[in-house]
């Protein structure tokens, strides 16, 4: 990478990762907060208010990509940032749940992740796009620890509205970023490898195995939100304060993360990325099991929390590489769309079902509710095709014509470990799906070179 790519690939990473850690960082605390706000008795509400970032973030994610497209890149983040920090304000000075409710569907209208990823595709060559994209799934990763420990410790100090208070100045603080930081791209376009194609929909929404996927993603966000409107009144109950309840988080998230390392080496190296994935499900079921038999003790919560955040971990990050390796290259970025739109959607429902399931049923119906939808994602896995042990890459071939494209296109097909090609030229660019042995890398960098030459 250039020093400008590592400019703009660490600056976008940390705006996306800022952004995530805005809707994160109330997981934990936004329970307890919410039930002695005026309205917040209804925990139907309660589910509402936390999930629903998730559906205006699931609507308009997408068509805020299409307008980065016609408006720009930087003209669309900024007005995402401007509208997440005007609804954390508002969740921050909301004295009654309907207005918290508001301040969070503003927040998720600030959907800027498609712009983000189209702005890292301006700004980066398609040798390198593939580490660009890594460090923003890194940032949600890493975001998402630390904000269960900072969640508690911040709510301890300066509570809910000041944590919204906190993300709202933080977004207002991203828009210099985005200013002075990172570059401004010299040319803004299309990229099919990052961004949804409406021409695309009905191939990617048609596809057996990627809708298997879909629903996974589906599920686990709506499992991980209700599981949050009942699990910080469990620690409650069994004698933590709200305060110290980073005693838990801490050590689940740093051993789970650590937990994760070896099935992803396995799934990757060892090909077993379908039998980790299923393993990652049956270990997800384990934790929810646990938490509904053991909840009565501090130690038997915090197993049950490890087991479901190793699986967790390890089920978010091998979900986009099962995406990556199914998709069609030309639909690539439609699929990707689809899925970050699916996992939102799965968000407002996971609260807004754990929330009526507490009023409505008790709490122990969310636990019950979180494996009944294991077991069905359980069932829908199993039925996968094993996945082809590939992986994608990218080539930057300069200004070509549709000529040059189409015959580039038919002979990096017949190299030897290439399983599909893919010839943009309007994007001048090749993007091959590739065995991950057996790949004649030499024969394809010859011909790329060829034809950007001619």
């Amino acid at each position: 990478m250039t020093a400008t790519e590592r400019r703009a690939s660490f600056g976008l990473a940390g705006i996306y990762g800022l952004r995530m850690l805005g809707l994160f960082i109330i997981l934990p605390v936004f329970a307890l907060y919410a039930e002695h706000l005026p309205g917040g008795n209804s925990h139907l509400l309660m589910g509402i208010a936390l999930g629903a970032y998730g559906l205006t973030q699931a609507i308009l994610q997408i068509p805020a990509g299409w307008l980065s497209d016609r408006y720009g890149r930087k003209p669309i983040i900024y007005i995402s940032l401007i509208l997440f920090a005007l609804g954390s304000f508002i969740a921050a000075f909301a004295d009654n749940i309907y207005w918290v409710i508001l301040g969070r569907v503003v927040q998720g209208a600030g959907a800027l992740n498609a712009a983000v990823m189209a702005l890292t595709a301006d700004l980066t060559r398609e040798e390198h796009r593939t580490k660009a994209m890594a460090l923003i799934g890194i940032s949600i990763g890493i975001t998402f620890s630390i904000s269960m420990v900072l969640s508690p410790l911040l709510n301890d100090m300066i509570g809910v509205p000041g944590i919204f208070a906190l993300t709202g100045v933080l977004a207002l603080l991203a828009m210099g970023v985005v200013k002075f930081v990172i570059p401004d791209p010299a040319i803004t376009r299309f990229h099919s490898d990052t961004e949804a194609s409406s021409n695309k929909f009905a191939e990617v929404l048609h596809n057996k195995e990627l809708l298997r996927l879909n629903f996974g993603i589906f599920s686990l966000h709506a499992i991980l939100m209700s599981v949050f409107m009942q699990v910080p009144f469990v620690l409650q109950r069994d004698g933590l304060p709200v305060a110290q309840h980073w005693k838990i988080y801490l050590p689940v998230m740093l051993i789970a993360f650590v937990l994760m390392v070896m099935p992803l080496i396995i799934a990757e190296k060892k090909a077993k990325m379908k039998q980790v994935f299923i393993g990652a499900v049956a270990l997800a079921l384990c934790g929810q099991l646990l938490l509904l038999l053991a909840q009565d003790s501090l130690w038997g919560v915090a197993t049950a929390l490890l087991i479901f955040f190793t699986a967790f971990n390890i089920l978010e990050a091998t979900l986009p590489s099962m995406i990556s390796k199914i998709s069609p290259l030309a639909a690539k970025g439609t699929a990707m769309g689809v899925y970050s739109s699916v996992q939102f959607l799965g968000a407002f429902f996971g609260a807004t079902m754990g929330g009526a399931l507490m009023q409505y049923a008790g709490g122990n119906a969310v636990f019950i509710f979180s494996i009944a939808l294991l077991l069905a994602w359980l069932i829908v896995a199993y039925g996968m095709q094993p996945l082809a042990v590939v992986r994608t890459k990218l080539y930057h071939l300069g200004e070509i014509s549709d000529v040059q494209g189409v015959q580039l296109q038919q002979q990096l097909a017949g190299l030897q470990g290439v399983r599909e090609a893919m010839v943009v030229a309007a994007e001048g660019m090749a993007c091959l799906k590739v065995d991950m042995q057996g790949y004649d890398e030499t024969a394809v960098e010859r011909l790329v070179t060829q034809t950007a030459d001619t």
